[in-house]
């Protein structure tokens, strides 16, 4: 729904001011007098009726974007916001240091079209990676498309592409300022000729050329009312599944599957070359239907809605195409299984059903990819670090393990019909190191195909631990520590504490210049949280985050925080928490019920109207995480946490505030402005007039910026910049040369 540590010298550590009554200059130094801020307009008469239960909505006018008194409040919220962060003591040292180790050469697995290799590259300090291609690994390699060369601020970004199977034709999709929106265009692969080809009104798209290479299966949304740039709130609905054959109008697609009796359905399609696969999914639960459709039954080619046979036609579990023999199609699949299995089927027997990799008594199944015909590539999660493996199709049997340290598997590159596997590993302070594979040798073994070289980075000063502690009903939560080797526990480090929990997402190691800096020169630990909700431990483990269990995910972030304290890491007050999207929401929700708990809070994108949430663009898809207010029992669960709706009312007196750094964008039609904007307003109304709140209560609103995929890297360094000189200015931390 939404794709981490030096060692200070102790007499050089980094102390915070203490808040008391003989540190008002110092207070007043670091930024934490009372702050005034906008007046935002309370209408009190904007009420809304949830079965029975009146609740007002007085910040209801901000949901509109394109309101004069909208663009206002955002101006004015700026004005504030961005000359605190632009004076914050270490930003001027950050951004100079974050530059300039940020200026690493970057790459892709590279992966095989036809008889070519193709990559991504970015050089360093490019605003978008740049596709390459080579006749051979170790053959020059020439720019075969360059989105930088799109946009002079870098906001145009190739949000996906897909090379025809025999390399003839490139389909690109671009999107604009960080939006889901995407246009397809085309050209040809051999002499990068434009085509005429244009697909509009592409969101949440798959591309699947047939192998024929005279068309592509791609989805798109109807014309609605309004604008669709990306800065609109409507609601996505509707989508259809459309056949373009190069060479026509996008007006003469022909239209394949629809679903008009179920307008949020979504769809996507692989095609092996005779077997079109049809998922439908509804919302972001890992269930899904599975549909397919013989194409050399059709002896017309495509020409209208395609004869699909419905395999599976509820939504009872997840099944994720991998490969198949003929008739006989393997599957990932949680049927049974929450931790994941293989399982095959073949088409002309439904009920046959069968385990190929059953599943395992602890760990989760990953991602499966097939590689030289008869090979699969495996994947398994083992306490949120990766495990690789290479099996036989046939029958699921161990081959070999790949070697991997401890981290993460961050991209694999292999095709059935290709004997060579490539995987790339990341971790904590390990950027990335490719691997090579070729299965055709007789005693094949990987090796390292690139590495990158850290720069100004040794990775010998860092110490990784995984510690596993306990939530509030007794769970034992893991969590990542990243900090300088020979830390001591006096309770004086500041902790910069990261959590997601939602979506069967899983949070594990990877590579983040900004964190390292955090670490290396403003004396941080790095604390990654891996809560319920999450994918770390499979269904089980993500279904007690979700629904009416979404409090569990509160207390496990909080329980991080109270762990951290009681181990003397650190001290409540240098606790800064952090969250994007979900994580936002985790991070409101956290400051509302624990306020005494943190130093400074950042959420960025976050999901803060509980209740209205499903109104607006892809919300309704999140109601299988969270619940909707339009069912009373859910409601019951929503009111109790959203971050709108839990924000004290003035006179407040209650514990003080951490720091507050509210972060969304103009062109963030995933978690819309709308909801960072109330929360603020609601948050500057109800604490930040409170004579007890010192500390600031602040929103950074991007423009031409979106939810964050695609961002320039120009965008990125700057916000990441923003971020961390706030938690310093906050928790009075100085630079550590």
């Amino acid at each position: 729904c939404f794709t981490f540590t030096n060692k200070p010298p102790s007499s050089r550590r980094c102390r915070r001011v203490q808040n008391d009554s003989k540190t008002a200059e110092g207070e007043k130094k670091r930024g934490v007098m009372a702050m005034k801020y906008p007046d935002a307009r309370r209408d009190e008469t904007t009420v809304d009726d949830y079965h029975g239960r009146k609740i007002c909505d007085p910040y209801r006018w901000l949901e509109d974007p394109d309101d004069a008194e909208t663009i206002a409040f955002v101006e004015e919220q700026n004005k504030v916001t961005m000359p605190y962060l632009e004076q914050c003591a270490v930003r001027p040292q950050f951004h100079q240091r974050l530059t300039e180790l940020y200026d690493y050469p970057k790459y892709s697995c590279p992966y095989k079209r036809g008889k070519r290799y193709f990559y991504f590259h970015n050089k360093g300090l490019q605003n978008q990676d740049v596709l390459y291609v080579q006749d051979s690994l170790d053959g020059a390699a020439t720019v075969f498309f360059d989105p930088n060369k799109l946009s002079e601020d870098g906001t145009v970004a190739l949000k996906m592409g897909r090379l025809s199977e025999e390399c003839e034709y490139f389909a690109y999709g671009l999107s604009s300022s960080g939006s889901d929106w995407v246009t397809v265009s085309f050209m040809k692969a051999d002499d990068l000729t434009p085509l005429p080809d244009v697909l509009e009104r592409v969101k949440f798209s798959c591309l699947a050329w047939t192998h024929d290479a005279k068309g592509i299966f791609y989805n798109c949304y109807p014309r609605q009312e309004g604008k669709s740039d990306g800065t609109e709130t409507t609601c996505n609905v509707n989508q259809k599944l459309f056949y373009h054959v190069i060479g026509t109008k996008q007006s003469e697609d022909i239209l394949v599957a629809e679903f008009p009796e179920h307008p949020k359905w979504h769809s996507s399609i692989s095609d092996d070359g005779r077997y079109a696969v049809l998922s439908i999914t509804e919302g972001c639960e890992p269930v899904n239907q599975l549909w397919y459709c013989d194409l050399q039954q059709l002896p017309g080619g495509v020409a209208g809605l395609l004869p699909w046979v419905k395999l599976v036609d509820n939504f009872d579990a997840q099944y994720s195409y991998v490969t198949n023999e003929g008739t006989v199609f393997t599957f990932r699949s949680n049927l049974d299984a929450p931790r994941y299995a293989l399982i095959n089927v073949d088409i002309q027997k439904p009920d046959s059903w069968t385990t190929l990799i059953p599943q395992h008594d602890k760990d989760v199944l990953g991602f499966v990819s097939c590689v030289n015909q008869h090979h699969l590539v495996v994947n398994y999660v083992h306490d949120v670090k990766d495990v690789l493996q290479l099996c036989e199709l046939s029958t699921g049997r161990l081959v070999r393990d790949l070697p991997l340290d401890v981290g993460t598997v961050a991209g694999v590159s292999c095709k059935k019909a290709h004997s060579e596997l490539f995987y790339k590993f990341t971790s904590f302070t390990t950027p990335g190191v490719i691997y090579h594979c070729d299965l055709r040798e007789s005693d094949p073994q990987p090796s390292v195909f690139r590495e990158v070289e850290l720069k100004g980075i040794k990775q010998e000063e860092y110490e990784i631990n995984q510690v596993f502690y306990p939530s509030k009903d007794g769970t034992k939560i893991p969590m990542f520590l990243v900090h300088a080797k020979g830390l001591k526990k006096d309770a004086s480090h500041p902790v910069f504490l990261y959590g997601y929990g939602g979506f069967e997402a899983s949070i594990q190691p990877y590579y983040n210049v900004a964190y390292l800096l955090y670490v290396r020169h403003l004396g941080g630990i790095l604390a990654v949280a891996n809560i319920r909700g999450g994918g770390e431990y499979g269904l089980t483990w993500h279904k007690a985050g979700t629904l009416g269990n979404k409090q569990n995910c509160f207390d496990d972030f909080q329980c991080a925080a109270e762990y951290l304290v009681q181990e003397k890491y650190t001290t409540a007050g240098r606790i800064a928490i952090n969250g994007a999207s979900n994580g936002g929401l985790l991070v409101a929700a956290c400051v509302n019920q624990r306020p005494d708990l943190f130093g400074c809070a950042v959420a960025e994108v976050g999901v803060m109207d509980m209740l209205k949430f499903h109104k607006f663009t892809i919300g309704h898809a999140w109601t299988t995480d969270y619940g909707c207010s339009d069912d009373p029992e859910q409601f019951e669960w929503l009111i109790k946490y959203s971050p709108l709706h839990n924000v004290p009312q003035p006179p407040y007196s209650g514990p003080p505030y951490p720091a507050v750094l509210l972060l969304t964008a103009d062109h963030d039609d995933r978690v819309v402005p709308l909801h960072t904007l109330k929360y603020c307003a609601a948050l500057q109304h109800g604490v930040g007039s409170s004579s007890v709140q010192r500390q600031p209560l602040l929103v950074r609103v991007d423009t031409r910026s979106g939810h964050g995929a695609g961002k320039p890297t120009s965008k990125a360094i700057l916000e990441d910049t923003h971020i961390f000189s706030f938690i310093a200015e906050t928790l009075g931390l100085s630079w550590i040369d």
